[in-house]
């Protein structure tokens, strides 16, 4: 019994330890698709990645120069 509740929590932590380094946390790939000259700054200097996913923003610190922490697309409706 020992081996599987071991088994158990090293799923737990390797499912959380992915999901904390998600870099759009909730939030799709194409809503932060935004290119570098239309981000719209969301942080504040020194925000975190974490601090930054859960004011419901964008995090991509790979281009220096533009905001790493950004609004994202709003996602289009259809109407038909």
């Amino acid at each position: 019994m020992e081996a599987g509740a071991l088994w158990l929590l090293v799923a737990v932590l390797a499912v959380g330890s992915s999901s904390s380094s998600a870099q759009y946390l909730g939030l799709s790939e194409n809503q932060c698709a935004v290119p570098a000259k239309d981000r719209v700054d969301c942080g504040y200097p020194q925000v975190t990645q974490e601090q930054c996913n859960s004011r419901g923003c964008c995090f991509d610190s790979s281009i220096p120069q533009v905001p790493w922490c950004f609004k994202p697309l709003q996602e289009s409706e259809c109407t038909f």
